[in-house]
């Protein structure tokens, strides 16, 4: 492709050599060039790959998107490069990746989904609903890509803008008419969404959380940039329980639409009478939507925030227009890898994973599972190594607190001894229930075990940090660890019904 049709909306001077320059590809990995590519030099939180240019010229690089100027010297020893110099080159990148993927975005209807919590399972829930009305749909998040019999793993929720565009146009070509995506603060900010339009936009809710060296600076200035997200959608679909959306929706350019349960003008809102429904294969929760439509709601999904996430999903169909039984049957069905799923082993008790990994996240889901009165809360965990210790000291202040047994294990340890982990997660609950009843097992299968060696009738189980994960992460080393698997292998073994 010729460079001048790619660079048609961004704005840039043309350093050296000719708009009439063939593109082969787009690269921001030097390692990756191949011969005609064209490499954007990004300056990054760690590197500036400004500083890589005399490399992927060396490997064929035809053309060079700069953010500033490079040494004069380096320039005179590329006279046969295209050099094109821009303000923003994350910016450039999408608006490029873009043109380059012929603007798939725009041969879908886009919704994307923002908040703290509730992103992954909310996209689960809109995709799920509008499979059940006869739709192809692709979805981007933190679970990886999915679209009609494919799936595979991502490292960001929100790719990288190349490789967002690369996948949408993916999804396009399998004949999605449909992209739900997560959207990240950070993918805002780093400009990876830049140039796609969304039909609709979602918030879900909003905690302090990525807030440090290379994220955000304040709360605020996370918070507006998940706010940027309905200055690019045509319709906003935000939680008006949360104190945050008024603050967040300064600016916003879309039409708004409301859910919630406190707020009395919400638009599509749930009381707080709901009916918690508990069996071997599922922990759910039924209510009742009022406001704008009227309807009885069941999720195969548990307690309060399951109940937001479905208002989410709700508002977000009917603006599609989507028939009620897809909204029914989607509901109904949607499972998350990882989020509160349940692993059905035994009538006697409740076993189930989530991704958990934070005070927030923990906070909410034992106050969730404890609604469901079980015998026991039992919950099985522990904190990734070389990460904040505050993660460590809040995780334990809230189980001990919250649960009525702890077993303190390991997670991805990578470079830090569990041990050492786990007196950090001690130091917590000793803040939080000096008298919290608790045991170390360092080893996760061995933890895992213990827990259905030792459950009670009547009790749950909930094995959180790791989620969908299937690996654990020792010194730096891999190996295949998929807990779902492992405890129903246990099970199994031991004859558990």
């Amino acid at each position: 492709m010729l460079l001048k049709h790619l660079v048609k909306d961004i704005s840039y001077t043309l350093v050296q050599g000719s708009l009439n320059t063939e593109v082969s590809d787009i690269y921001y990995d030097s390692r990756k060039m191949t011969p005609g590519g064209l490499f954007v030099c990004i300056v990054g939180t760690q590197r500036d790959s400004h500083e890589f240019a005399a490399d992927v010229v060396a490997k064929g690089a035809a053309t060079l998107v700069i953010q500033h100027d490079l040494p004069a010297e380096v320039v005179a020893a590329m006279p046969q490069v295209t050099i094109l110099k821009t303000d923003n080159t994350r910016y450039a990148m999408a608006m490029l990746a873009a043109a380059y993927f012929g603007h798939p975005a725009g041969e879908m209807t886009m919704i994307g989904v923002t908040g703290t919590k509730g992103k992954t399972t909310t996209t689960h829930m809109i995709k799920a609903v509008l499979e059940a009305a006869g739709h192809r749909v692709g979805m981007i998040g933190t679970n990886g890509v999915y679209y009609p019999n494919h799936h595979y793993d991502l490292n960001n929720t929100t790719p990288e803008s190349y490789d967002l565009q690369r996948i949408l146009r993916q999804l396009a070509d399998a004949g999605c008419d449909s992209c739900v995506m997560e959207v990240s603060s950070q993918g805002i900010m780093m400009d990876r969404v830049a140039g796609v339009r969304y039909k609709i936009g979602v918030f879900t809710n909003l905690y302090p959380d990525h807030i440090g060296p290379g994220e955000h600076q304040s709360f605020e200035e996370y918070r507006s940039w998940k706010g940027h997200l309905f200055r690019r959608c045509e319709i906003g679909v935000v939680n008006a329980d949360d104190e945050n959306t008024a603050p967040l929706l300064e600016g916003h350019t879309c039409r708004v639409t409301t859910y919630g349960i406190d707020a009395a003008d919400a638009d599509f809102r749930a009381g707080h009478e709901y009916k918690l429904l508990r069996t071997k294969n599922m922990l759910g929760v039924a209510f009742h939507v009022s406001g704008r439509e009227e309807m009885d709601v069941q999720v195969n999904m548990p307690g309060l925030f399951s109940i937001y996430n479905a208002l989410a999903t709700i508002a977000v169909a009917k603006e599609l227009g989507l028939p009620d039984e897809a909204i029914h049957q989607g509901l109904s069905t949607a499972v998350v890898k990882g989020r509160v799923e349940l692993v059905p082993v035994s009538h006697r008790f409740t076993i189930l994973l989530d991704y958990a990994h934070n005070e927030a996240a923990t906070e909410s889901l034992m106050e969730t599972l404890r609604a469901y009165k079980p015998t026991r809360l039992v919950v099985v965990f522990g904190c990734g190594g070389n990460r904040s210790k505050l993660r460590r000291y809040g995780m334990g202040e809230v189980c001990a607190k919250l649960a009525d047994f702890c077993i303190l294990t390991e997670d991805n340890n990578r470079f830090e001894k569990v041990e050492d982990i786990i007196a950090d997660i001690k130091v917590g609950m000793n803040k939080g229930n000096p008298d919290a009843k608790y045991v170390e097992i360092p080893d996760r299968l061995d933890a895992l075990h213990y827990a259905i060696d030792n459950a009670q009738d009547g009790d749950m189980i909930a094995v959180i940090g790791k989620g969908h994960e299937a690996y654990r992460d020792r010194e730096g080393i891999k190996t295949p660890f998929l807990e779902r698997e492992l405890i129903e292998e246990y099970a199994a073994e031991k004859g558990i019904e």
